[in-house]
């Protein structure tokens, strides 16, 4: 049951809600809690019985293991390691088998020439997610952050259907604790906050993402249109890759918006998952934008371990580890080479089934590496901050665009072949425009409105990700995510905040020959720093977002990180 469909906004999420507050108002919190888990066991059997066997087979293998972990004293350290290594390998081989099991089979069928029989596999709706997560609970009742749990909690927690589909991957003292935390005074401001941020999530993607999504085939299956030329054009590659960057973009930011508001009308805050990766100046901190808490979880359960065992090796065997701008090439290597890229490999095989995924997370790992490795070496090289990060700071956002729209290329395209075959047309090695319109049964003003209009969508899309303050920042001042600082003062995250003020800084002083314009872009900047307030304009604004997104919906598509 996606979040764009009829079912789910005029159906499943009313009869939720108005059920969860009555039972908050007229019975126990208990009662409203174990309301959701039965709705989001509904929610989970809507789309397949099948599947929701599977998840839930995983959620008691895991409650069993947690369980025995809680009760195993510390003392039994050989016991509790072989618990949790045991409880790893099954989520790992749950997943493994249900994702990739026909991929290998097709893989060795081609590398071998063997007959494995490649069925059509049932793939259970979010398990990628809850796999990640049911791991970092295990990992935190294995180091003791849980000492203590219930079946009840730990239901909601897995099951709760807001984060089901792309995440947040949420871990459980990020949720649970919120459940003693709400009464039936909360209805109100969080129905508002809770709304606003999934009518924002909507426009978002019945909207903008599927409105440019139309320009994304043209390369990756061509041909879709009379007008396109066979192989693709220069132009056409470009239209089509940066319409599909846009429409992930859009898609995945409007369903993380959309989780959030979902869950804020439960009074339950998720942690926030997309905050405007395509600002950042760098690739470290666009990993730190984009996908969140898959960022957090690989970055603690693979990313550190990995740096912490490789470095202790090399101290006991006397070897260099890293000292800032005085590090050695071998453990920079050692240090930083190796353990961004496997973890970003492991990101791309977690991401999606084909060598193309593989291809697209070590080019992120390569792009990390270098990144990584400019951070410990420029002070040698350019110790003057002021002057680097006047010269870097655009030059880095610029760079740091193109580095993710290229890799884009891999993540969408259907295989390594398809995405070089792209590439190529992207430097023009297939000429730079679509074959002449002569050769077409139309004239020049049709073909030219259909080389426009894909660019036009691409540049007003790109004008809003760069200048228009986002969802978070428009609900400031009301936490829209657990982890989203109300202020820009001793927040939690104020590198994030800071750059994005210093992007919308940059496009003001760069329009001062343009006094409305000028007003206009402070005016977002104000917004982005401070937050709107719950009033009739606000209320007017978010009631024709709804009547736009509603309009959009039926012929809106899934979301695209549904397949992941």
């Amino acid at each position: 049951m996606a979040f764009n469909s009829y079912e789910f906004i005029f159906i499943f999420l009313p009869l939720t809600y108005a059920g969860f507050w009555l039972l908050v108002r007229w019975a126990a919190y208990t009662a409203a809690v174990n309301w959701l888990i039965l709705t989001s066991i509904i929610f989970y059997a809507y789309a397949g019985l099948a599947g929701l066997e599977i998840i839930a087979s995983e959620i008691l293998f895991n409650y069993l293991i947690a369980s025995a972990l809680v009760r195993t004293e510390p003392a039994r350290k050989r016991l509790r390691r072989v618990l949790f290594v045991g409880g790893v390998t099954g989520n790992v081989l749950i997943l493994s088998y249900f994702k990739y099991w026909n991929f290998l089979l097709a893989t060795a069928n081609t590398l071998w020439a063997t007959n494995f029989n490649v069925d059509q596999a049932i793939f259970p709706l979010g398990i990628s997610f809850l796999t990640f997560q049911q791991i970092a609970f295990l990992a935190d009742v294995w180091s003791r952050q849980i000492p203590s749990f219930n079946l009840r909690d730990h239901l909601f927690f897995s099951l709760f259907f807001p984060r089901t589909v792309a995440g947040p991957i949420v871990r459980y003292k990020e949720i649970v604790p919120q459940l003693s935390a709400t009464a039936a005074r909360d209805f109100v401001p969080n129905f508002a906050v809770g709304i606003c941020l999934f009518s924002i999530g909507l426009f978002k993607k019945t909207v903008l993402a599927d409105g440019v999504a139309q320009f994304v085939p043209e390369a990756f299956n061509p041909p879709t249109a009379v007008w396109l030329s066979e192989p693709v054009s220069l132009l056409t590659a470009w239209i089509s890759v940066l319409a599909y960057t846009l429409e992930l973009y859009f898609d995945f930011s409007g369903y993380s918006d959309m989780a959030l508001g979902a869950g804020r009308l439960f009074g339950v805050k998720l942690p926030m998952n997309f905050n405007s990766p395509l600002r950042a100046h760098n690739i470290v901190e666009f990993w730190g934008r984009w996908h969140i808490t898959l960022t957090r979880f690989l970055t603690a359960y693979v990313y550190t371990p990995l740096v912490l065992h490789i470095t202790r090796t090399r101290l006991a065997k006397g070897k260099s580890v890293l000292h800032g701008r005085l590090s050695s090439l071998s453990a920079i290597v050692a240090l930083v080479a190796l353990p961004t890229l496997l973890t970003m490999a492991v990101s791309g095989v977690w991401h999606g089934v084909g060598w193309q995924f593989v291809i697209w997370g070590l080019l992120h790992g390569g792009y990390l590496t270098i990144n990584q490795s400019w951070r410990l070496l420029r002070p040698r090289f350019w110790p003057d901050q002021v002057s680097y990060d006047r010269i870097m700071k655009p030059l880095g956002a610029f760079l740091t665009f193109m580095a993710v729209t290229v890799a884009m290329v891999f993540f969408r395209a259907t295989s390594p072949a398809s995405a070089l075959s792209i590439l190529g047309g992207m430097v023009g090695v297939n000429g730079v425009v679509p074959h002449l319109y002569e050769n077409l049964g139309f004239g020049l003003s049709t073909y030219l409105v259909n080389l426009i209009m894909p660019f036009s969508w691409v540049g007003i899309l790109l004008l809003i990700v760069m200048l228009m303050p986002n969802s978070l920042e428009l609900m400031r001042r009301f936490q829209p995510a657990s982890d989203f600082p109300r202020e820009t003062k001793g927040m939690a995250h104020p590198q994030v905040i800071q750059s994005s003020v210093s992007v919308a800084s940059i496009h003001v002083a760069s329009v001062t020959a343009y006094p409305k314009l000028r007003a206009a872009l402070t005016a977002c900047t104000n917004v982005r720093t401070r937050g709107i307030a719950l009033n009739g304009p606000t209320a007017a604004v978010i009631a024709l977002t709804i009547v736009l997104a509603l309009f959009a919906l039926s012929a809106s598509s899934g979301f695209l990180y549904f397949r992941f």
